[in-house]
């Protein structure tokens, strides 16, 4: 058996999936975004491409590369763009990028597309690409489908009561909290710092937005919630959760096999 990342495959092997009734390809999509003094920047592409390659084992689906630059962080979900490390790309560009990549697959015969998101603020410049992608395809004769998710959606409420004993806030404030923390410690340990968590209360944020950004609206950590509580047990529950729900998903939505491949 072979891996189901496509960086990881030769092109024949490729090929014969990309032939097969139900071929699909996910996309994982992520950010280049500081996540406090305690995580690397690349957290959101990390989390998405390791979550969609668990997925497509349990669908027969492939992994493509990730989409490792998202749209800017904003202040009351990611601290703001301004902060040294958040390297973004405008709407129109997120979306053209999308655009382009997905109409690409089609192309080459994939019957399905899906995009897993893992930066909260991509989502509607993800959706006008895939849109616009999937439309010009099947006006120009394909049957193509695609499907759009972020992976925190899955999360279903007997999981955060396990997660969030406490009580859970909200995801806007979830930035570099125990959601992203607990994941990465389950699945890259090895980048997860946890005696550099700076333990603070959640942002008291405004229903607004004011530009240029003020700095001082959010918490010097770049985090928006404190990710103390975080553990690679929280973290099983979530990866668990969530792959298993957006596998499920998948395999309704696009009428998907249950083929597990092994990876290398």
């Amino acid at each position: 058996m072979h891996s189901v990342f496509i960086d990881e495959i030769d092109a024949q092997t490729y090929a014969e999936h990309v032939s097969r009734a139900g071929s699909t390809i996910i996309i994982p999509a992520g950010a280049t975004e500081q996540h406090g003094p305690h995580m690397p920047l690349g957290v959101d592409a990390m989390l998405s491409r390791s979550i969609a390659g668990a997925v497509a084992e349990k669908t027969g689906a492939l992994v493509a590369p990730a989409l490792c630059y998202g749209y800017k962080s904003q202040p009351r979900s990611g601290g703001g763009n301004h902060r040294i490390g958040t390297t973004s790309l405008g709407g129109n560009s997120l979306s053209q990028m999308v655009d382009d990549v997905v109409a690409s697959f089609i192309a080459q015969g994939f019957e399905n597309v899906v995009i897993l998101n893992g930066h909260f603020e991509n989502y509607q410049f993800i959706y006008e690409g895939l849109d616009n992608a999937v439309a010009r395809s099947r006006a120009a004769g394909s049957s193509a489908r695609a499907v759009l998710l972020s992976y925190w959606d899955f999360v279903d409420e007997d999981t955060l009561s396990k997660v969030f004993p406490d009580g859970f806030l909200g995801w806007d404030i979830e930035h570099g909290g125990i959601l992203e923390t607990s994941l990465m410690l389950l699945l890259h340990p090895t980048l997860v710092n946890m005696d550099r968590v700076i333990d603070h209360p959640p942002a008291q944020l405004t229903t607004y937005d004011v530009f240029p950004e003020d700095p001082s609206r959010t918490p010097p950590s770049g985090c928006l919630s404190s990710a103390k509580g975080a553990t690679a047990e929280r973290g099983e529950l979530l990866f668990t959760t969530v792959t298993t729900q957006v596998a499920d998903a998948l395999k309704s939505e696009l009428l998907l096999g249950n083929i597990t491949l092994e990876v290398n």
